[in-house]
C-alpha cells in the first residue's frame, strides 16, 4: 500500500470513529471534542478501545471463561500481537441479545479502530496499550467475583475504581504530557492526582447507581463501611434504606467530594492558555459535583433516573466553567460553592 492510499484509507477510518462515537457516548462525544484537534483524535480512539472492552464485560450471556478469553485476545489486539479481523469475526456473533445497534457496529469494526490506534507515536500507543491491559484483566476479575453482596471493603472499592477509571486517568494525563510540553513539565504532580480524579468521577457514578445496579444483582459498595454504620445489605432496597444506609451513603459522597477536590487541583495544573484542556476536564468535574449535590440533598432516591442532572444543568455547568477556565480562584470559588454542605470524609 503506497502512501497516497494510506492516508486515503486511515481518513475513512477517522470518519468512523466520530460517528461511531457519536452512537456508543453522548457525553464523551460532547466533551473530547473540547479537546486540541490531534489530542482528540487519540483520546476518542482510547475511549473506543475501552468500550469495546467494556462491551465485554457487560455482555449478559458470556461465561466467564469466554470473558477473560475475549479480553486476553483484545489486549493482543491492541499490543498489536494478534490480528483484530478474526477477533471482530469471532466475538460479535457472540454477544448478548441486549447489546445495542452501536456496540455490535464497534466491535465488527474493530479492525478500523486499532488501525487508527496503530497510527499514533510510540508513547500514545504505549498508554493506550497499558490503560486496555490492565482495565481488560482487572475487569474481568471483578466480574468472576461474587459482588451481589458488596465489595469486602473501602480498599476493594478503591482498587475496583482503579481498573475502570483510575487507569484512564493515567492514561489521559500521559497522553496530555506526549500533547504538551508545558503539560510534561508537571507529570510527577499530575500522576499522583489522576487516579483520585477517576475515582472521583467513578465513585459517582457507582453512587447515582447503586439501585440499577441492584436490580443487575451486583453492588459495589463496601461491606466493611456499611457493617460500621450497622447496615445489612442484603436488606436494603430502594424502598428500604432507612436512616443507617443513608449516613453511610453520606460518608462515600464525602469520600468522593475528596476525590473530586484532587481533580479540580489536577485541572488547575494544566495551563492556563490549554483552555480545551481544561474544558474537558472542568465538565466531567462539574457534572461529577452537580450529581453528589442532588444524591446528598435526596439520599432516599429509590433509581438512578431521580438524581440524573437535567439538561438544563449540564448547560449551565458548560458555560460557567468556560467563562472562568483561565481563573483559578474563580474556579476554586465555584467549586466550593457548588461542594457547600456536602459532607467531607477522608479518601484514605
Amino acid at each position: 500500500m503506497n502512501m497516497d492510499t494510506r492516508i486515503a484509507s486511515l481518513k475513512e477510518d477517522l470518519v468512523y470513529q466520530e460517528r461511531i462515537l457519536q452512537g456508543v457516548s453522548r457525553t464523551f462525544a460532547l466533551t473530547i471534542p473540547q479537546l486540541p484537534p490531534p489530542l482528540a483524535l487519540v483520546v476518542g480512539n482510547a475511549y473506543l478501545l475501552c468500550r469495546i472492552a467494556d462491551t465485554i464485560e457487560d455482555d449478559k450471556h458470556m461465561s466467564f471463561t469466554q470473558k477473560r478469553d475475549f479480553a486476553d485476545q483484545f489486549i493482543q489486539v491492541v499490543a498489536g500481537e494478534l490480528s483484530a479481523e478474526p477477533f471482530a469475526l469471532y466475538l460479535h456473533p457472540r454477544l448478548s441479545p441486549t447489546a445495542s445497534d452501536d456496540e455490535r457496529d464497534l466491535v465488527q469494526n474493530t479492525p478500523t479502530v486499532i488501525r487508527v490506534t496503530h497510527s499514533f507515536n510510540q508513547r500514545q500507543q504505549a498508554a493506550l496499550e497499558r490503560c486496555i491491559r490492565i482495565m481488560a484483566d482487572g475487569m474481568v476479575e471483578y466480574q468472576e467475583s461474587n459482588v451481589q453482596d458488596g465489595l469486602k471493603d473501602q480498599q476493594d472499592m478503591d482498587r475496583y475504581c482503579y481498573f475502570v477509571a483510575g487507569v484512564v486517568g493515567e492514561m489521559l494525563t500521559e497522553l496530555f504530557c506526549d500533547y504538551s510540553d508545558a503539560i510534561n513539565k508537571n507529570y510527577n504532580e499530575l500522576m499522583k492526582l489522576a487516579v483520585s480524579f477517576g475515582q472521583g468521577l467513578q465513585m459517582t457514578n457507582i453512587l447515582k447507581d447503586i439501585w440499577d445496579d441492584q436490580n443487575r444483582d451486583m453492588c459495589w459498595l463496601p461491606q466493611a463501611l456499611l457493617m460500621k454504620y450497622g447496615v445489612e445489605l442484603n436488606s436494603v432496597t430502594p424502598l428500604n434504606n432507612g436512616k443507617e444506609f443513608q449516613q453511610a451513603l453520606g460518608h462515600l459522597i464525602g469520600v468522593a467530594r475528596s476525590h473530586l477536590a484532587n481533580a479540580l487541583r489536577y485541572t488547575l495544573l494544566v495551563p492556563k492558555n490549554e483552555t480545551g484542556i481544561r474544558r474537558f476536564c472542568l465538565w466531567a468535574l462539574g457534572m461529577a459535583m452537580l450529581t453528589l449535590r442532588k444524591i446528598n440533598h435526596n439520599r432516599g432516591f429509590t433509581s438512578g433516573e431521580d438524581v440524573k442532572i437535567s439538561r438544563r444543568y449540564v448547560k449551565a455547568t458548560i458555560i460557567s466553567t468556560n467563562l472562568c477556565a483561565k481563573n483559578d480562584n474563580l474556579l476554586r470559588w465555584l467549586f466550593n460553592a457548588t461542594a457547600r454542605n456536602l459532607p467531607v470524609a477522608d479518601p484514605t
